[in-house]
């Protein structure tokens, strides 16, 4: 489950149209050998950077040299911008199984792109809906792209608000911002599952174009339903009645509630009661419980009396339930006017665990005991350990997570083709992606439908020295020895090939450590930046054969992907995602372990309601969660790249939080960001690189003083490491005055608002409106001290009836860098 986002977004009256040439392009490359499909890779990009692609046909396949040697690479390329999925040695035909959420991640204009760019699926999107017209009394591409729709041509032209991403907190009880109308309406029963359905019908019909065949498939809960079709159980106007006219009967029953608890199975069962349900067993102690809403409540008050971590699910019926017994006749009644198949595609059963049966299949009363069994995803989770690939397909990536957990570090082997609602990708973008990491995969797909032809690209001289050097070595012997390296250097023997270093848990401390072991056991010497450059082990690989063979490395560019896959484990057990240990070391001594807060007089009280500006990657978000019960947070975070951090961090620690993807300031309007993907903290709306630089020398040379490495004192003077530490990237974000997010989410009372801008505190605090001052109980800032700003910010609190705390903290002595902490009528 995922935390309510709001994102900046623009209204575009052309964005569903059909384009010509295509808005996406993927590139998947195919080559004899590693040197060749890199230098292939580079070439392609190169081209695409210097002329942007005019592609006819989302997807081509590119041969460099011979094809054999099961070299494969993927370039994606659309709004101006070529990007490299991967570079990999595939074998085999991996079989792929195919996962279909349920309700829960859904949201507005889900699928939106991919009806835009690609027929296939825009044909069954088209022809759902028309089959659904008869039974729901109304358009489902209206619900699903609310403002776009035509009748008898599908979405149009506009799109629905940013702002409008569904409440997804709301799914585990956490949400309390107000739904738009549009949600209300996709939201109900009766039209959630059947917009569901079609989204993820059609968006398996398009993988079906693409050659892909499931050898097995898992549904989670109406899931089931599009897992059943596709593998012949159902037609498909079968399917749209039995789900659309279940929608309705599910809809006359009475209200319900739903509690997810942190407990075994085993241990839940005794406590439900005769009114409470086992609704669902989605991990070893993640179950939900399902009922009456006092019964509920009160299992809820007991739960908490023993410490249990519960969360109510925001929903209206409490589905897999005994109240969902009422229609149960109902629905094995309908299930007998429809004509039922043996699978021709093997799935597991909700209600079992198991593959499904021939019997189960076709009897009736199946879908029956389906709607009133509790979901054992879980159990059918363990049967697809033997399937090597796995593909979401449906909105969101709750089941790639679920999946993830299940099989460990093994994390490439999952695969999410639709964005999650926190993100502002397209659709299409992601959804090729999602291909070109299954071709890298080595997935067992029809590649032969794609459209193929040869890359004029040669490697360059370098390159060919270093083919020539390696025509006698052990194939990938170096890369082997590489990844053992890398093993040691950052303690964890999984990982992946073809994801960046410095995306697994690397910094630039390490990396240096990695190029001293480097030129110990290879006899080259890589430098700090060639490490960012070359920063996977099958690219860095590359560059240790190609020094060895006497050649030179080009520049690469950026080792930032925007896809961070480094975990930490916090001294409190916590476990966070994250993109420099350093920083995320520095944060958490400074939040959790010193207690800055508290120490400085700042309290949280249960169910507070706290404003976190600069979220960067949630430290402080989830200290406020953790600090006091029932904590309401709203977040706002610019950069992409640390927003996706902070949205992964917020909902595997179940914060309520809403989170905003747009920056903070005086006025309505947007600006340009500078981020640091090395330098994750220091990234500004006002960047300064020399002040920048000698902040971060400043605060190591402030580290040294307690903790001295000779290691790092030489790492403090090296205009190397400094230069890489702010290799910049630029975004444009939209700002917001903060008293207007006030205003539209009813807040009515601030507990604490926490503002880290790097030098934008002034504009933060120049919006917040008069009348909005008085709703603020606690302040903490971190102030630059630019002529005196530390004085006026201190005079201005006080003036607004705060007791004002200046000091600065001896990490940060010998920069401008301040904390003031604010208290409304403290003494």
């Amino acid at each position: 489950m995922s935390p309510k986002t709001t994102t900046a977004g623009t209204n575009d009256e052309t964005a569903l149209r059909p384009s010509e040439p295509v808005l996406w392009h993927l590139a998947l490359l195919s080559g004899s050998n590693g040197t060749t499909l890199d230098a292939g890779l580079a070439g392609l990009k190169a081209r695409y950077a210097r002329t942007p692609a005019a592609e006819d046909v989302p997807v081509r396949i590119r041969t460099v040299g011979s094809a054999e040697g099961g070299h494969r690479g993927a370039v994606l390329t659309g709004e101006g911008i070529a990007t490299e999925i991967g570079a990999q040695v595939a074998t085999g035909a991996k079989p792929v199984a195919f996962l279909f959420p349920g309700l829960g991640d859904h949201y507005l204009d889900m699928g939106r792109d991919l009806y835009r760019d690609f027929p296939v699926f825009r044909a069954a999107v088209d022809s759902c809906a028309e089959a659904l017209t008869g039974d729901l009394g109304l358009d489902i591409r209206a619900v699903v792209f609310p403002g776009n729709c035509h009748t008898g041509t599908g979405p149009g032209s506009g799109t629905g608000t940013g702002s409008s991403a569904f409440d997804l907190r709301r799914m585990l009880g956490r949400g309390t911002g107000p739904q738009s109308e549009n949600e209300r309406r996709l939201n109900t029963t009766r039209l959630a599952q059947p917009a569901l359905f079609v989204i993820e019908y059609a968006l398996a019909r398009l993988w079906e174009s693409w050659g892909a065949r499931p050898s097995l498939m898992i549904g989670y809960s109406l899931g089931e339903y599009v897992a059943a079709t596709l593998a012949g159980v159902l037609s498909l106007q079968d399917a749209l009645t039995l789900v659309a006219r279940r929608a309705a009967l599910i809809d006359e029953l009475p209200e319900g509630a739903m509690l997810a608890v942190m407990l075994p199975e085993q241990e839940v069962t005794p406590l439900l009661g005769q009114d409470v349900s086992l609704s669902a067993v989605n991990g070893p102690e993640f179950c939900v419980a399902a009922g009456p809403v006092a019964a509920v409540e009160a299992l809820e008050g007991t739960l908490r009396e023993r410490g249990v971590v519960c969360r109510r699910v925001q929903t209206t019926h409490a589905f897999h339930s005994s109240m969902m017994e009422p229609i149960a006749g109902r629905v094995t009644e309908l299930a007998r006017t429809l004509t039922l198949n043996p699978p021709s595609i093997p799935y597991i059963s909700n209600v079992t665990g198991e593959p499904i049966t021939d019997e189960q299949a076709t009897d009736p009363g199946y879908w029956a005991r389906h709607l009133v069994s509790p979901v054992r995803f879980a159990a059918g989770l363990r049967h697809l350990s033997a399937v090597p690939l796995l593909l979401e397909a449906g909105p969101g990536q709750s089941l790639s997570s679920m999946a993830t957990v299940v099989r460990g570090s093994d994390a490439g082997t999952v695969v999410a083709s639709m964005r999650h609602p926190l993100e502002r990708q397209s659709d299409s973008a992601v959804a090729l992606k999602a291909l070109g990491r299954l071709w890298l995969a080595g997935a067992d797909i029809d590649w032969a439908g794609f459209p193929a032809d040869e890359l004029d690209i040669v490697a360059d001289a370098a390159a060919t020295v270093a083919r020539e050097a390696d025509s006698t070595a052990v194939p990938g012997s170096v890369e082997r020895e590489l990844a053992g390296l890398w093993a040691k250097v950052l303690k964890n023997e999984q990982i992946p090939h073809d994801v960046s270093f410095f995306e697994v848990g690397g910094n630039s401390l390490l990396a240096t450590r990695l190029a001293l072991r480097i030129k110990r056991v290879f006899g080259v010497e890589l430098t700090l930046r060639q490490l960012y450059e070359w920063s996977t082990i099958t690219r860095m690989a590359l560059a240790v054969e190609t020094l060895r063979a006497g050649g030179e490395l080009d520049a690469q560019g950026s080792s930032h992907t925007g896809t961070s896959l480094a975990r930490h484990r916090l001294p409190n057990g916590l476990t966070v995602w994250h993109q420099n240990e350093a920083e995320t070391r520095h944060f958490y001594e400074d939040i959790f372990d010193h207690r800055t807060y508290a120490k400085n007089g700042i309290t949280l009280r249960d169910g507070a309601t706290v404003v976190d500006v600069g979220g960067n990657i949630g430290l402080f978000t989830l200290f406020s969660h953790y600090e006091a019960k029932d904590v309401r947070v709203f977040t706002f975070e610019p950069a992409p790249p640390m927003f996706e951090l902070l949205s992964r961090n917020v909902a595997e620690h179940a914060v309520n939080a809403t989170l905003f993807n747009i920056g903070v300031s005086d006025r309505e309007s947007q600006a340009t960001f500078t981020f640091y993907p090395r330098s994750s903290g220091m990234s500004s709306f006002h960047p300064d690189e020399a002040e920048e630089k000698h902040n971060l020398r400043t605060i190591i040379a402030n580290q040294q003083k307690t903790d001295a490495d000779a290691e790092v004192a030489e790492l403090v003077a090296d205009e190397e490491l400094l230069d890489v530490r702010f290799e910049a990237i630029e975004f444009t974000a939209t700002l917001r005055p903060l008293s207007a997010v006030i205003r539209e989410q009813g807040i009515e009372c601030i507990d604490l608002i926490k503002i880290d801008v790097q030098k934008s505190e002034r504009q933060v605090i120049d919006g917040i409106a008069d009348e909005d001052w008085a709703k603020i109980r606690q302040m903490v800032l971190e102030v630059h001290d630019a002529d005196g700003e530390v004085a006026r910010l201190v005079e201005l609190l006080q003036g607004r009836g705060f007791a004002v705390t200046a000091e600065q903290d001896e990490m940060y002595v010998g920069t401008d860098i301040h904390n003031i902490y604010a208290v409304r009528g403290a003494r």
